[in-house]
């Protein structure tokens, strides 16, 4: 799966956006605001040919604003579900730790299970869906720190960080385009070929004993005093998931040791916490 050149994302952000589609998992971005963070979200989704929705987690939102809630339909005369903006293919979840506790977990059963369950009644969504969530990393006042059960859920955490002077000098060159950034963009795929390509990963040979290397890195974090948390086997998963996924990025049916290993640290940041 290629994506689509872009001046204004960098070659690593490409790259960690297939990780986390082919391996159907969830990215936070710890970054400034500025930073393009909904025009990368926006962009990557219609190159996918995916239905994006964006959603500014504020101190007053309500899990229903999310999920969606029952309303009673009188031509009807029964209540029909009236979706949320959760109901879609990539959620931009954007600085999610100002919503309180309450409405953060509203997502943690969609991240995790690919569905919603409102008054009782259980929902599957879109395939793929996948969340992509933002925080500002300095601002700590009127914030909810996110807790470790919805890090946990993460497949990735990662920056983009300040464009150098290149980037920043074509961002301004392309200001006359302004409103203009995601609509050339070019559909390289669709929602049923990026499922497909997910289940296909299922093909890609893991030898025993990168299976060995992901449980011994997992379970040094456990062991280390200078960790307050470690990894749970979630991230166990994460790292075996995105060893195939990079395998099949780069056109080969087995996970190669080293290139693993140099995706291990992305797939573990959102996994433990560390001692301050």
């Amino acid at each position: 799966m290629k994506l689509p050149k872009l001046s204004l994302v960098k070659k690593k952000i490409c790259y960690v956006l297939r990780l986390e589609s082919l391996s159907n998992g969830n990215m936070l971005l710890e970054d400034f605001p500025g930073l393009a963070k909904t025009l990368l979200a926006n962009t990557f989704a219609k190159a996918l040919g995916c239905k994006f929705k964006r959603v500014q987690f504020t101190p007053d939102l309500l899990p229903s604003d999310i999920m969606g809630t029952y309303m009673y339909d009188q031509q009807a005369g029964e209540f029909k579900l009236r979706p949320g903006p959760l109901f879609t293919n990539i959620l931009l979840a954007d600085e999610i730790n100002r919503a309180p506790p309450k409405t953060q977990a509203a997502l943690l059963e969609a991240m995790e299970e690919k569905q919603v369950t409102i008054e009782g009644i259980t929902h599957k969504l879109p395939a793929p869906f996948v969340t992509l969530a933002t925080q500002n990393p300095i601002e700590q006042e009127g914030t909810y720190p996110l807790p470790e059960a919805q890090m946990d859920r993460f497949l990735m955490k990662m920056s983009m960080g300040y464009p150098d002077r290149a980037e920043e000098k074509a961002i301004l060159a392309r200001r006359k385009l302004r409103g203009k950034d995601g609509h050339d963009v070019e559909q390289i795929t669709s929602p049923k070929k990026v499922v497909a390509m997910q289940k296909a990963l299922e093909t890609v040979h893991v030898d025993p004993a990168i299976l060995s290397y992901i449980v011994e890195v997992v379970q040094r974090s456990r062991e280390d005093h200078r960790v307050i948390t470690g990894a749970s086997p979630r991230a166990s998963q994460s790292l075996f998931k995105t060893g195939r996924a990079s395998a099949a990025i780069d056109g080969r049916d087995y996970v190669f040791p080293r290139r693993h290993q140099a995706r291990r640290l992305a797939g573990l940041q959102s996994s433990y916490c560390s001692q301050t």
